[in-house]
């Protein structure tokens, strides 16, 4: 199984759960996740990380993504079918989005669109939570995700179906 970072993930696990500084395991333990094929962000999430940071927090947060370690072990190295993210803008949102609406979107048809090439074998993890009511660019990910039959899940799912601890040591 091969579980997809959303950008809020990773953002929101330093500001709020688990700081670089103060809960290192949790960023070796990922570093490892990613290392062995169970955890990646593919490019355009992770270039929505570096932009979307805390600006007090952005720091630490950056170094960490931008370690060449860390970047080689959690980048997924695949290139995006461009007539998917078609797809999953179209049929997960609207078919005539106008250019503010996909501008407040973003980059979440990509994160799906890697899911749905293989979507028995890959899950989203987001830090989202569903709101089947939202209609057009408002449309959560989880929503859009069970539209299309891609497996979605939150941090702490991911944490306790990968069982990470902070006891953990490579």
């Amino acid at each position: 199984m091969l579980y997809l970072l959303d950008a809020n993930v990773l953002i929101t696990a330093h500001n709020q759960y688990y700081p670089i500084n103060r809960i290192p395991e949790f960023w070796g333990w990922l570093r490892h996740m990613g290392e062995r094929g169970i955890v990646k962000v593919p490019l355009e999430i992770y270039e929505e990380v570096l932009e979307g940071s805390r600006e007090e927090e952005k720091d630490l947060l950056l170094a960490w993504c931008r370690d060449d370690e860390n970047k080689a072990a959690m980048l997924l190295g695949e290139d995006v079918d461009p007539g998917v993210v078609g797809q999953v803008i179209s049929q997960g949102y609207a078919d005539d989005l106008t250019d503010d609406e996909l501008e407040q979107i973003g980059r979440d048809p990509f994160l799906i669109a890697y899911a749905l090439v293989e979507s028995t074998e890959r899950w989203v993890v987001t830090t989202e939570i569903p709101k089947p009511s939202k209609r057009r660019q408002n449309r959560k990910i989880p929503d859009v995700c069970g539209d299309f039959g891609v497996n979605c899940c939150n941090t702490f799912q991911l944490l306790r179906v990968l069982e990470f601890t902070t006891a953990w040591k490579p």
